[in-house]
């Protein structure tokens, strides 16, 4: 009941983005399926690329999408799309090729021409087979549509996201429970619908009812009307956005999908937005750095909060020299400029690097205090870290050729699964940060990094050097989240929102009035 407004707003973008997939999906798979029963080899080679397209996983898809699409809406509907083709083309051409070709002879003998036999013989017996497709297709692009928050597109995927990084099923829930619910609302709609564009001298016995004509005629037209609503709401909405977007002082903050980068991204919205006349469109919870660094070289995006010691290794391909706080900012920072013309912020304050965690009896058990000691056993630890620790070649890699040993397993999860996983005792060790709230939420002990081993990960706002020349009064406004956090701050920031469950904009609200950055 508290999120009631958010959840309804993100409920219709949710309803919006899957309608207009799956309505795009229709006008492209129908005519398809339709046309290679005209010829076999075509209709194999088809259907065998559909198959092909839709074994790709719906988060790669989504990767492979932003950067020819960009963020939003855009990758996720055309990701949905590509997954709701096969069922579609697949049901439409077996619908069509299941007709006794005995009635197709008698329609011949009538005189029907080709395109009369299609709208009056083939896709009315066919009918079932298609709305079957539609359905499954409907309902499947209800769930994968979840992802399209890792886009900034929105959704319901947006709580789903945010529950997991807190481990919260309270928000899982508050996105998984509706998404069900809509996809059980679209495919009784589209039953219905099924019901009334099959003739019924094609139903089973059993369903025939012979109702009256007008009954009849009244059920279409209010089925008719409800599916038309599900495509003109999305049309209409994305056309009222289009005409507000047109607005020449906009620009757009990004934001990582983790709950410290969707703090700061609110933080900053609302600093420019209550000292200047400038609109700002938020992109957050964003798959990664990666995909926020293309939105913003793209022009996607105009700023993100990153990290000194992910951009030299992850964006510019430049190896890190150094632990020294200021030669690792003073390098990231000339090349972002050189190199794309991007500027980098003073750091705002803390240092969020990574470190090692375990449960406090592991700890003892294996005497491990410092990164040393724990390299020294870790051929008997089992290792969760995220893909991107276990694949960085200054991360893992290196760790494992500095001591000269490995660990006994490597798991790579997902930022809060690797919690989930040592509080089960699934794993024994786990890649942290150093502002994660669910270090103290679960009492881990933090390994000392005794010989400097992880570079220092100062966070720093990227900003287009294009918006600042255009928007000059930019500058200053940015420039008072400058240095006014440190690790401990940061840490009780996230967790207000991963522990107590507070919501991430009133977090970063309340923390600019505490500092006189904005009025109450």
């Amino acid at each position: 009941m508290e999120k009631k407004g958010e959840l309804l707003q993100l409920f219709l973008e949710h309803m919006n983005m899957t309608a207009l997939a799956v309505f795009i999906s229709l006008a492209i798979g129908v005519p398809i399926g339709v046309l290679i029963t005209r010829n076999k080899t075509i209709s194999k080679i088809v259907i065998g690329i559909a198959n092909i397209m839709q074994s790709i996983p719906s988060i790669a898809l989504l990767a492979f999408s932003v950067p020819f699409l960009g963020i939003g809406t855009k990758p996720a509907i055309f990701m949905v799309i590509i997954y709701a083709l096969l069922p579609i083309i697949k049901n439409t051409y077996t619908g069509i090729i299941s007709i006794d070709p005995k009635t197709i002879e008698v329609a011949k003998g009538l005189g029907l021409t080709k395109w009369k036999r299609l709208f009056r013989i083939e896709l009315p017996i066919a009918a079932p087979f298609i709305m079957s497709g539609i359905r499954i297709s409907a309902v499947a692009a209800v769930g994968t549509m979840t992802i399209a928050a890792f886009a900034g597109a929105g959704g319901l995927g947006w709580f789903i996201n945010l529950g997991l990084n807190s481990q919260n099923i309270g928000l899982v829930l508050l996105g998984a429970i509706p998404a069900s619910l809509l996809a059980l609302g679209i495919d009784f709609l589209l039953g219905r619908l099924e019901h009334a564009v099959t003739p019924e001298g094609l139903m089973p016995a059993d369903q025939i009812q012979n109702i009256p004509k007008k009954k009849r005629r009244l059920e279409r037209i209010i089925i008719f009307c409800l599916c038309g609503l599900l495509v003109l709401i999305p049309a209409i909405t994305t056309l009222s956005e289009t005409i507000a977007s047109q607005n020449e002082k906009k620009i757009t903050v990004a934001s990582s999908n983790f709950t410290e980068t969707i703090i700061l991204g609110y933080m900053y919205s609302e600093l420019i937005e209550e000292n200047t006349d400038i609109e700002v469109e938020q992109r957050f919870n964003l798959n990664g750095g990666i995909v926020c660094f293309n939105a913003i070289k793209s022009g996607d995006a105009d700023m993100y909060v990153e990290y000194t010691g992910s951009i030299l290794p992850n964006y510019l391909h430049q190896k890190i020299e150094t632990t020294d706080p200021q030669e690792v900012y003073d390098q990231a920072s000339k090349a972002m400029k050189d190199n794309y013309n991007l500027q980098l912020s003073q750091p705002l304050g803390f240092n969020n690097t990574y470190v090692m965690a375990m449960k406090p009896d592991v700890a003892e058990k294996y005497n491990v205090h410092t990164l040393s000691e724990l390299m020294k056993v870790s051929d008997q630890l089992r290792l969760g870290c995220t893909v991107n620790f276990a694949q960085r070649e200054d991360c893992l890699p290196l760790m494992e050729k500095t001591f000269g040993t490995s660990f006994q397993s490597v798991n790579g999860l997902e930022g809060a699964i690797r919690y989930n996983a040592l509080a089960s005792n699934e794993v024994d060790v786990i890649d942290a940060f150093s502002t994660d709230a669910l270090i103290e939420k679960q009492g881990l002990t933090l390994i000392e990094d005794d010989i400097h081993f992880f570079p220092p990960y100062y966070a720093a706002n990227v900003v287009r050097q294009e918006t600042l020349d255009k928007f000059p009064e930019l500058e200053p406004v940015l420039a008072k989240m400058e240095g006014i956090f440190d690790e401990q701050t940061m840490r009780s920031l996230n967790s207000k929102v991963d522990i107590d469950g507070m919501d991430a904009k009133d977090v970063a609200h309340e923390f600019l009035v505490e500092k006189g950055l904005i009025s109450a």
